[in-house]
This record gives structure tokens, sequence and C-alpha cells, in this order.
């Protein structure tokens, strides 16, 4: 898959590209395997795709974004820390953004709109549903964080029918609102870490933080899981080692976010493409490829 090279097109002038171009912004994204998942999509679909790696901060991501779209940019993925800004940048948005106030894919109309959708939370449902066949619906669930990740994935969540659902984050107003803004999809409980201990056990707890990155794991006790249940880490690679270390140590399962990266993925380049594309084989081999 080729890179993209040259200057930037000034705004007034729209270069005319034969490849999709497409990117995702974020920091830190070097080490993204997003690159190669959707260039084996577009090689599966025989679609010419240039997707790159935009490394973004909140300030100067506005700037960015408007430079990859004048350079003939047709649509992005949007991760850490940008997922709130895009949401609020966006000229259109689907409900799922709506409820999240977080966005994950970002794309322009004919018109030059900016439209944004949010395909994590679906991402993860099919991962845990159809790829590793965990029960959601009738389940006690946890989430572990309170921000843009967490967002992204309580609405497809709550689709589901848990027989609760329940966020946890070290500052409380933080799991309040966050129970608070998706109300009217179902009930969503709220706990302090003092109650946690208290609280029962849970059949899945779903880790929505950026401790990994840090090389540690969320401080939560050891008997929170039910004898069956099970922990997912929306992180993957490094960043879930920590967890998945933790989880071996209590003979608990333990799932990465591999699954739920390839699947939400594939649910964004069906956007930019109208095509979608089939998933086995593509987080097979990539999750070879990381082993």
């Amino acid at each position: 898959m080729a890179q993209w090279q040259g200057q930037v097109t000034p705004r007034h002038e729209y270069r005319l590209v034969s490849k999709l171009r497409l990117a995702l912004f974020g920091s830190p994204i070097s080490h993204s395997p997003s690159p190669a998942i959707h260039g084996s999509f577009a090689t599966q679909l025989g679609i010419d795709v240039d997707y790159r790696l935009i490394e973004a901060s909140p300030a100067v991501f506005p700037e960015k974004l408007d430079r990859f779209r004048w350079g003939g940019g047709k649509g992005c993925n949007i991760t850490l820390p940008l997922k709130h800004q895009a949401s609020r940048m966006a000229d259109a948005r689907t409900e799922r953004v709506e409820v999240a106030t977080a966005a994950n894919t970002l794309w322009w109309d004919e018109k030059g709109q900016l439209h944004a959708d949010n395909t994590d939370g679906r991402g993860l449902v099919r991962d845990l549903v159809s790829n590793l066949e965990i029960e959601i619906a009738g389940k006690k669930l946890l989430i572990l964080g309170a921000g843009g990740a967490a967002a992204g994935i309580l609405g497809a969540l709550l689709a589901c029918k848990p027989a609760t659902l329940t966020v946890f984050n070290r500052t409380l107003e933080r799991a309040q609102a966050l129970a608070t803004q998706h109300s009217r999809l179902g009930k969503v409980g709220y706990v302090t870490a003092a109650a946690l201990e208290h609280e029962g056990t849970y059949d899945l707890v779903i880790d929505a933080t950026a401790t990994g990155i840090q090389g540690q794991t969320p401080a939560i006790p050891a008997g929170l899981l039910a004898d069956s249940g099970a922990c997912y880490s929306l992180s993957y690679g490094k960043a879930s080692q920590p967890l998945g270390k933790w989880c071996e140590k209590l003979g608990t399962s333990f799932y990465s976010g591999w699954g739920m990266l390839v699947e939400q993925a594939a649910l964004s380049f069906e956007i930019w493409t109208g095509k979608a594309p089939e998933t086995s084989e593509v987080l097979e081999n990539l999750r070879h490829l990381s082993d």
C-alpha cells in the first residue's frame, strides 16, 4: 500500500486522486496496525487505498484535519485523545455520536459537510458475541473508565440488554456524568472505589482506561469477577499485557481488544466505501503477527 507523499494542496484547490485517501488521527499512534488492517480490507475488496497515520494533539487536530481534507482525504478514524473533540467539530452526527459525545469515524460528503459516527460499541459487541461467544444479555457488566473510550461502547452494550451495567471511575463525578448521559438508553449505575469491594461479582469487566499504556493495571479488587466471568481490555498489544497478566495470576479468562479493533475498523471501512469486508482472516493474521 503506497504512502502519501508531496505537499499539502492549498484549500482552494481540490486535488484529483485515484486512491481512496484515509487516515488515523490521534496520539500516540506510531505503532498502530490500522494501516495494515485497512490495507487488508482494500486488497480483499479490490479498492486502491492510501491509509496514513497522522500524529495530532488536540491543539493541532483541526488544522491537520483541514489539511488532510484539502489534500484529497475522504475519511478518517479518530483515537485518543481526540474522540470528544471530533464529535464537536462535525457538521452532522449519528445518534450514536450524539449520545456518546465521542466519534471515531469521520468523512466528508459531496457538499463538504463533515459527518461523524462511532463504530466502537458495535465493533466491541461483534467481537464479544460473534467472535468470542460471550453472552451480554442478562449478565452483570462493569465498565472501568469514563472517558471517550467508555462513552463509545455503552450504547451498544445497553442495546444487548445486560442485567446490570455499572461504571467505575476514580473520579466519581465523571462516572455519574457518563451514567446520566446514557440513562435514556437503559439503566446505568456507577460505583465508588470504596463501594466496589462490596458490590458483589460481575460476569464481564471491560477495561476502557489507559492504565495499560502506562504499564499498570486498574485498581480493582481481586474478587470482582464471578467464577465463570471474563475480563476484556479495549487495549491490545503491550497496553493490554498488564491486565492480562493480572487475570492470569487469578485464573480469570482474559481477552484483549484485537477483535474490537478489527471489527470497528470494518464498520468504518463500510461507511467510507459502501462495502463490508470479511474480518476473520484479518483478525487471525493480526493475532498471529502480534504473538
